[in-house]
């Protein structure tokens, strides 16, 4: 009976304790959480078993019984020593997961020297693409026209040298009848001044009409339209030396070459640049080596390339002393450049155009692009001119239209190899270019046309 009571009292302890335990683990899952609350449940376990095996009579004499208990011993032991190992650190994914150990103290690092605060990154705003209208204004306006005070200096110097030369032809060569020397050029008109470098002297050549006749350029050697000779008439009534002129006469024509060869030898030797140059504060070299009458001129603020051309006025033409180059002589070209300026000028007086606008730009780019040197000048008027014809619309907002435009008549005529004279279609003025030009300059506009950006970039 009283060993029923001892067992009794044992299992009411027993249950008391198990309360205790069953609350202390229910209240650790809330503290601890799951990994928490499983450890204290092992450790409990462990705990519970000892005092059991500690309060339960033992079976002495019993072998079996001692090595089990002793192998329950153990294993208590061994669940006590996993309790007491510290948890693995877990991957906080979730904030809400409680922190089972505080993570170690991070390392030293070693000390540097503090870099610089970086200054505040300012995001700039993306590059705007400008359109093709916008592209050539921006153009035009940085690169045309000239600054007015490099211009006017430049026409100054070019008018003090002019006049220079035109006293020293009067008293050298007194029994010429020369016209008076007059500017022209690039300079001059506004139409091609990439820069303001480029003079023309024109030097009148006074004929008598009555002793003088024009050769038509298909009637000579060459057969060029463009390429005019200047026949002596009436040799039988009126003979040599009745014209102050026909001692320039090869046969019976008045030779280009033997007037230009005569004039460059003055320019060259009889001429005292040195001292006209010490005066108006500049250095002047005329050309030696060059067959064409060629100054040059340095100034502290500008230089020129100045091109003196004899000329004669007769049955409404302008022919140069300017023969092509070879063993062909005697022949005069003729020359469209003032009839161009005028014609172009009087179009836009007429419908406010932007003609000259879109022509200084296709002078830029094409002066600026090596392959493209060739066509700058009188071959783009003449496109122009022919576009105008049958383009009416030249307002400044179409300027972008109108260039591409002429991009494309470009194309075209160098696809056919010929671009014809607006004032006399028989003329081709591409009739000097070399076919491989022709392909480098066709394959370049052609590029062009679909990207015109590309002849404004810069070189």
């Amino acid at each position: 009976m009283a060993e029923f009571g001892q067992q009794r009292g044992k299992r009411q302890e027993d249950s008391g304790l198990g309360s205790v335990l069953d609350l202390l683990l229910a209240n650790a899952r809330l503290v601890l959480g799951v990994t928490g609350a499983a450890v204290l449940a092992i450790a409990t376990l462990a705990v519970k078993r000892l005092i059991d095996r500690a309060t339960s009579p033992r079976d002495e004499g019993d072998p079996k019984a001692e090595q089990k208990t002793l192998e329950e011993s153990w294993q208590d032991l061994a669940l006590i020593k996993a309790t007491q190992k510290p948890p693995k650190k877990q991957r906080r994914e979730d904030l809400s997961m409680p922190l089972v150990s505080p993570a170690p103290p991070p390392a030293p690092e070693p000390r540097t020297c503090p870099a610089p605060p970086e200054p505040p990154q300012v995001e700039s705003s993306p590059p705007r693409c400008l359109t093709l209208q916008e592209q050539l204004l921006s153009h035009y306006s940085s690169h045309l026209p000239m600054p007015e005070e490099q211009v006017a200096l430049a026409q100054q110097l070019a008018r003090s040298i002019c006049a220079e030369l035109q006293s020293f032809l009067r008293s050298k060569c007194p029994e010429l009848p020369f016209g008076s020397l007059f500017l022209s050029g690039p300079l001059l008109d506004g139409l091609d001044a990439l820069a303001a470098d480029h003079v023309h002297f024109m030097l009148p050549v006074v004929l008598n009409a009555s002793l003088w006749s024009l050769i038509p350029g298909e009637d000579t050697v060459v057969r060029n339209p463009r390429y005019w000779m200047i026949k002596r008439t009436d040799l039988e009534y009126f003979p040599r030396g009745h014209s102050p002129w026909d001692k320039f006469l090869v046969g019976q024509y008045l030779s280009s070459n033997v007037l230009n060869e005569t004039l460059h030898k003055m320019l060259v030797a009889s001429i005292n640049w040195p001292a006209i140059g010490s005066l108006l504060g500049t250095v002047i070299r005329p050309l030696v080596a060059s067959r064409e009458l060629k100054l040059d001129v340095k100034h502290e603020q500008v230089e020129l390339s100045i091109a003196l051309f004899p000329m004669v006025e007769m049955e409404d033409k302008v022919l140069l002393a300017a023969p092509p180059e070879g063993l062909v002589e005697n022949l005069w070209l003729e020359s469209f450049g003032r009839v161009e300026v005028l014609t172009v000028k009087e179009l836009d007086a007429g419908d406010a155009g932007a003609r000259q606008h879109c022509l200084r730009i296709l002078n830029s780019v094409c002066r600026s692009h090596p392959a493209l040197h060739k066509l700058s000048g009188s071959p783009l008027a003449h496109v122009i001119l022919h576009l105008s014809a049958t383009e009416s619309d030249w307002a400044e907002g179409s300027l972008a239209d109108r260039f591409q435009q002429v991009l494309e008549e470009l194309v075209g005529y160098l696809e056919d190899g010929v671009l014809p004279c607006y004032f006399n279609p028989k003329v081709n003025l591409f009739c000097e270019l070399l076919e491989e030009e022709i392909e480098e300059m066709g394959f370049l506009l052609y590029r062009a046309v679909s990207e015109p950006e590309l002849l404004l970039k810069e070189k």
